[in-house]
This record gives C-alpha cells, structure tokens and sequence, in this order.
C-alpha cells in the first residue's frame, strides 16, 4: 500500500441540491489492485445540519475529525481496510472504506471508536469488484482530483 496518502476536496451536490463535501483518496492503485480488497463499507454519522448548507456544528465538525484521526491511527501500517472517501453535508458524515472482510472490518471499527461513546452510526457494506463508488467520486471531482494528483493545492479554497 502506498504511503504517501494523497488527497483531494472538492464540493459536490447531493440528489436533493445541498451541497456535499467530498475527500477523497487518491494513492489507491496498489490497495486496489488486490482482488481480493472488493468490499465497499460505508460507516455513516448523522448530525444535526446547521444553516443553510447544512454543515455540521462546531463540536460536531470536531467530533467527527476525532474520528476519522482514530480511524486513520487504526490503518496505520495495516491492511485491514481503506479509507478511500469522506462525504460530509446534508446531516451526515459518511466515511467510505474498501477492504477484503466484513469480519475483520468489523473489528477494526471496534478498536478504532473504543475510546469513543456510543455513537448512531449507520453501516452498510456490499460488494464492489469494480470499484464503482470510488470511480464515481473520482469523476465527480475530476478537476480537483487531478489537480491534486499533479501536486497543485486544488483544496486551498475550501
């Protein structure tokens, strides 16, 4: 798995016009060329929108980076799993993860939000050989994307 955790973010619309921001992963060939590596997970947090954007609040922006720092300090060295996107608008955080098992998957998440309270996450996993969900941010966002990729700051005004 590559180390240099490389990431772009871009605004997006959701099906019902908010706005979405997206963070997505862009150092994922080696994890995903194993075939094995096919299961899409998405843990979702919902969160009271705030405004007219519907952005979290303060202590909810804070709790959730809390979060994503456990889960990334848990993948740390480990192939357990892979953070490939994060959506937040709209009254949710979804994080959104391939990895090879469910069992182990599940696990991980266990170990990652010990040290948290309980917490109203919603989960949902299905197969994804193709990688669709990932292909589909990465259009979403192609400008950003690419942008990033070619080591420009494509997430400076956001």
């Amino acid at each position: 798995m590559s180390s240099k955790n490389e990431w772009f973010t871009c605004p997006a619309s959701s099906e019902d016009g908010r706005t979405i921001i997206v963070t997505g992963r862009l150092d994922v060939e080696s994890y995903r060329a194993r075939e094995r590596n096919n299961i899409r997970v998405e843990v979702t947090l919902p969160y009271e929108a705030e405004g007219e954007f519907g952005f979290p609040s303060e202590a909810d922006a804070e709790l959730m980076e809390k979060i994503t720092d456990a889960f990334n300090a848990a993948l740390k060295g480990k192939n357990t799993a892979l953070l490939t996107g994060i959506y937040t608008g709209g009254g949710e955080r979804n994080w959104v993860f391939y990895t090879f098992s469910t069992e182990s998957f599940g696990g991980f998440l266990n170990r990652a939000l010990a040290a948290f309270p309980q917490l109203p996450l919603k989960i949902y996993a299905e197969n994804d050989h193709e990688w669709a969900e990932y292909d589909e941010m990465r259009a979403i966002c192609a400008t950003a994307a690419d942008a990033a990729a070619m080591g420009d700051d494509a997430d400076e005004d956001f």
